[in-house]
């Protein structure tokens, strides 16, 4: 009978473990951001994670697990037990993702069958029926997983505390006897409740005990509302009552029920309301998804700096000091079409043939000149006259540190350079301004050099035209220098970096 018992757990485990690891792992982890599943306790602390004031999430709502047990019984005592049957219902709570609190009833008929050959305590025959109540403290082993998502299988242990009413009664000829009826005495140890019924034969006596239990589980998702698995129990009296099955052994030891069941498990509950029982849902998966996925981490938006607006950030540009409006690559290096080593924004002659290179600093090529324009620009020598400036003595501006304004002294300065200038019209004037080291002082260099051509045309009427503007040279930051030319050149260029504009 042992072995037939041993067979059908092996077809049970089998039969289970097909259904189970065909269903599909789902490792959602939105029940910690889920509101709908949080009980008005754990709000608080809900919110406060939320707005990520609290580092942890809240515990969720979880469902109860309804199971209904049934299978094998028997007795390990003095007398060789036959296998019984029994079965029961229970009720099951998650604590946490490991533990759970489980009440359940058990009711079981167990019975020996002594062959003709037996003797002694062997031939004793007893039949025995049992109602048992449970207060089981569950772990479950393989909740928690650092390497895959919610568990398809629940692998977990019990400890529990029992009370047990078990009726015994044992035969002599072809009668059945009461227990008490055969000379057992009329207490025993271990006794924690009283005897219910009399002690004559016929009549039903009931003993009250209280119990331990250890046992052990597998239990298989077959959907997020049932599983099945087994179970196997292990039941003694906690104060060594040794009367189970009728006899007191000579060794002094307990007699013990052991209990292998079949469950078919359910949970119960609102699944819009609460998640399913802790222990199917690794706690894990959230931190995991939300370092793959984030959908709560406050991440800082990126500061990608671009100081000299080409459009290349600066940890990737390698020219950040390209003056604004030249055209750079990929890399934010100045374009340079013609490859004379002169970048476009400085070349003032775009495509040199390669025969005509080197070229000077401003990219123009050295070309032999033809005979033709050399004869040219020879007769044109003798027929143009290149016009003199008389302008000298042009006064140097000196601004306060960091300040564009022109002091009074600077605009009688200016005053005075306004009349030479106003009777040289064959002249124009270069206005220089200094400062070349940094982005900043290049453009406060442009801002000096912006006020002093501004107050000449606005305040002293000289024709803007006139003027050739010229920034951010090497020299004393503070002045803007005025020189007599007849070269030409623009009177206004744009502001280099307008973010530092004064």
């Amino acid at each position: 009978m042992a072995s037939k018992k041993y067979a059908l757990v092996a077809g049970l485990l089998g039969l289970i473990q097909t259904v189970s690891f065909a269903q599909r792992n789902d490792a959602n982890s939105d029940w910690a951001l889920d509101s709908s599943k949080v009980s008005v306790k754990n709000m608080p602390q809900y919110s406060e994670f939320r707005n990520n004031q609290y580092p942890y999430p809240a515990k969720p709502s979880s469902q109860w697990e309804f199971g209904v047990a049934a299978g094998v019984s028997q007795i390990i005592g003095d007398v060789k037990g036959k296998i019984g049957f029994g079965g029961g219902l229970s009720l099951r709570k998650a604590v946490s993702h490991v533990f759970s609190i489980r009440g359940s009833y058990i009711g079981s008929f167990d019975y020996s069958k002594p062959s003709a050959f037996e003797t002694g305590v062997g031939r004793k025959e007893y039949r025995s029926k049992t109602h048992q109540g449970s207060i089981d403290l569950i772990a479950s082993l393989n909740a928690i997983n650092h390497y895959r998502g919610n568990p398809k299988v629940d692998i977990y242990a019990l400890v529990g505390s029992d009370l047990i009413m078990t009726q015994v009664q044992q035969k002599t000829g072809n009668d059945w006897h009461n227990f008490y009826g055969i000379g057992m005495p009329n207490s025993q140890s271990g006794i924690i409740g009283t005897v219910l019924g009399d002690k004559v034969n016929g009549r039903k006596g009931w003993t009250l005990l209280h119990g331990l239990s250890v046992g052990a589980g597998m239990a298989f998702k077959v959907n997020d509302r049932w599983n099945i698995g087994f179970e196997q129990r292990f039941t003694a009296s906690s104060t060594g009552y040794d009367y189970l099955d009728g006899v007191k052994g000579a060794s002094g030891g307990r007699d013990i029920y052991s209990r292998t069941t079949a469950r078919l498990n359910f949970n119960i509950g609102s699944s819009s309301k609460k998640v399913a029982p802790l222990w199917w849902i690794n706690p894990n998966n959230f931190i995991y998804n939300e370092l793959n996925v984030p959908k709560h981490m406050k991440i800082p938006t990126p500061v990608l700096p671009d100081g000299d607006g080409d459009g290349i950030t600066d940890q990737f540009d390698q020219e950040p000091n390209t003056p604004a409006g030249a055209a750079v690559d990929s890399h934010g290096v100045a374009k340079d079409t013609d490859g004379d080593g002169v970048p476009d924004y400085k070349d003032k002659e775009l495509l040199t043939s390669q025969s005509c290179f080197p070229v000077d600093a401003d990219g123009v090529g050295k070309c032999p000149e033809p005979p033709c324009c050399a004869e040219l620009r020879d007769s044109l020598k003798n027929l143009t006259r290149v016009p003199q400036c008389a302008l000298t003595g042009l006064p140097s501006i000196t601004f306060k540190s960091g300040s564009v304004k022109l002091s009074k002294d600077a605009q009688g300065l200016l005053n005075s350079a306004a009349a030479q200038i106003n009777a040289n019209p064959t002249c124009n004037v270069k206005v220089i301004g200094y400062g070349a080291s940094s982005k900043r002082e290049q453009q406060l260099s442009w801002d000096r050099v912006n006020s002093v051509i501004k107050y000449l045309v606005e305040k002293q009427g000289v024709s803007e035209g006139r003027f050739i503007f010229t920034y951010g040279q090497e020299g004393d930051q503070n002045t803007v220098d005025l020189q007599g030319t007849t070269e030409t050149g623009p009177s206004t260029v744009p502001a280099p970096h307008p973010q530092y504009k004064k």
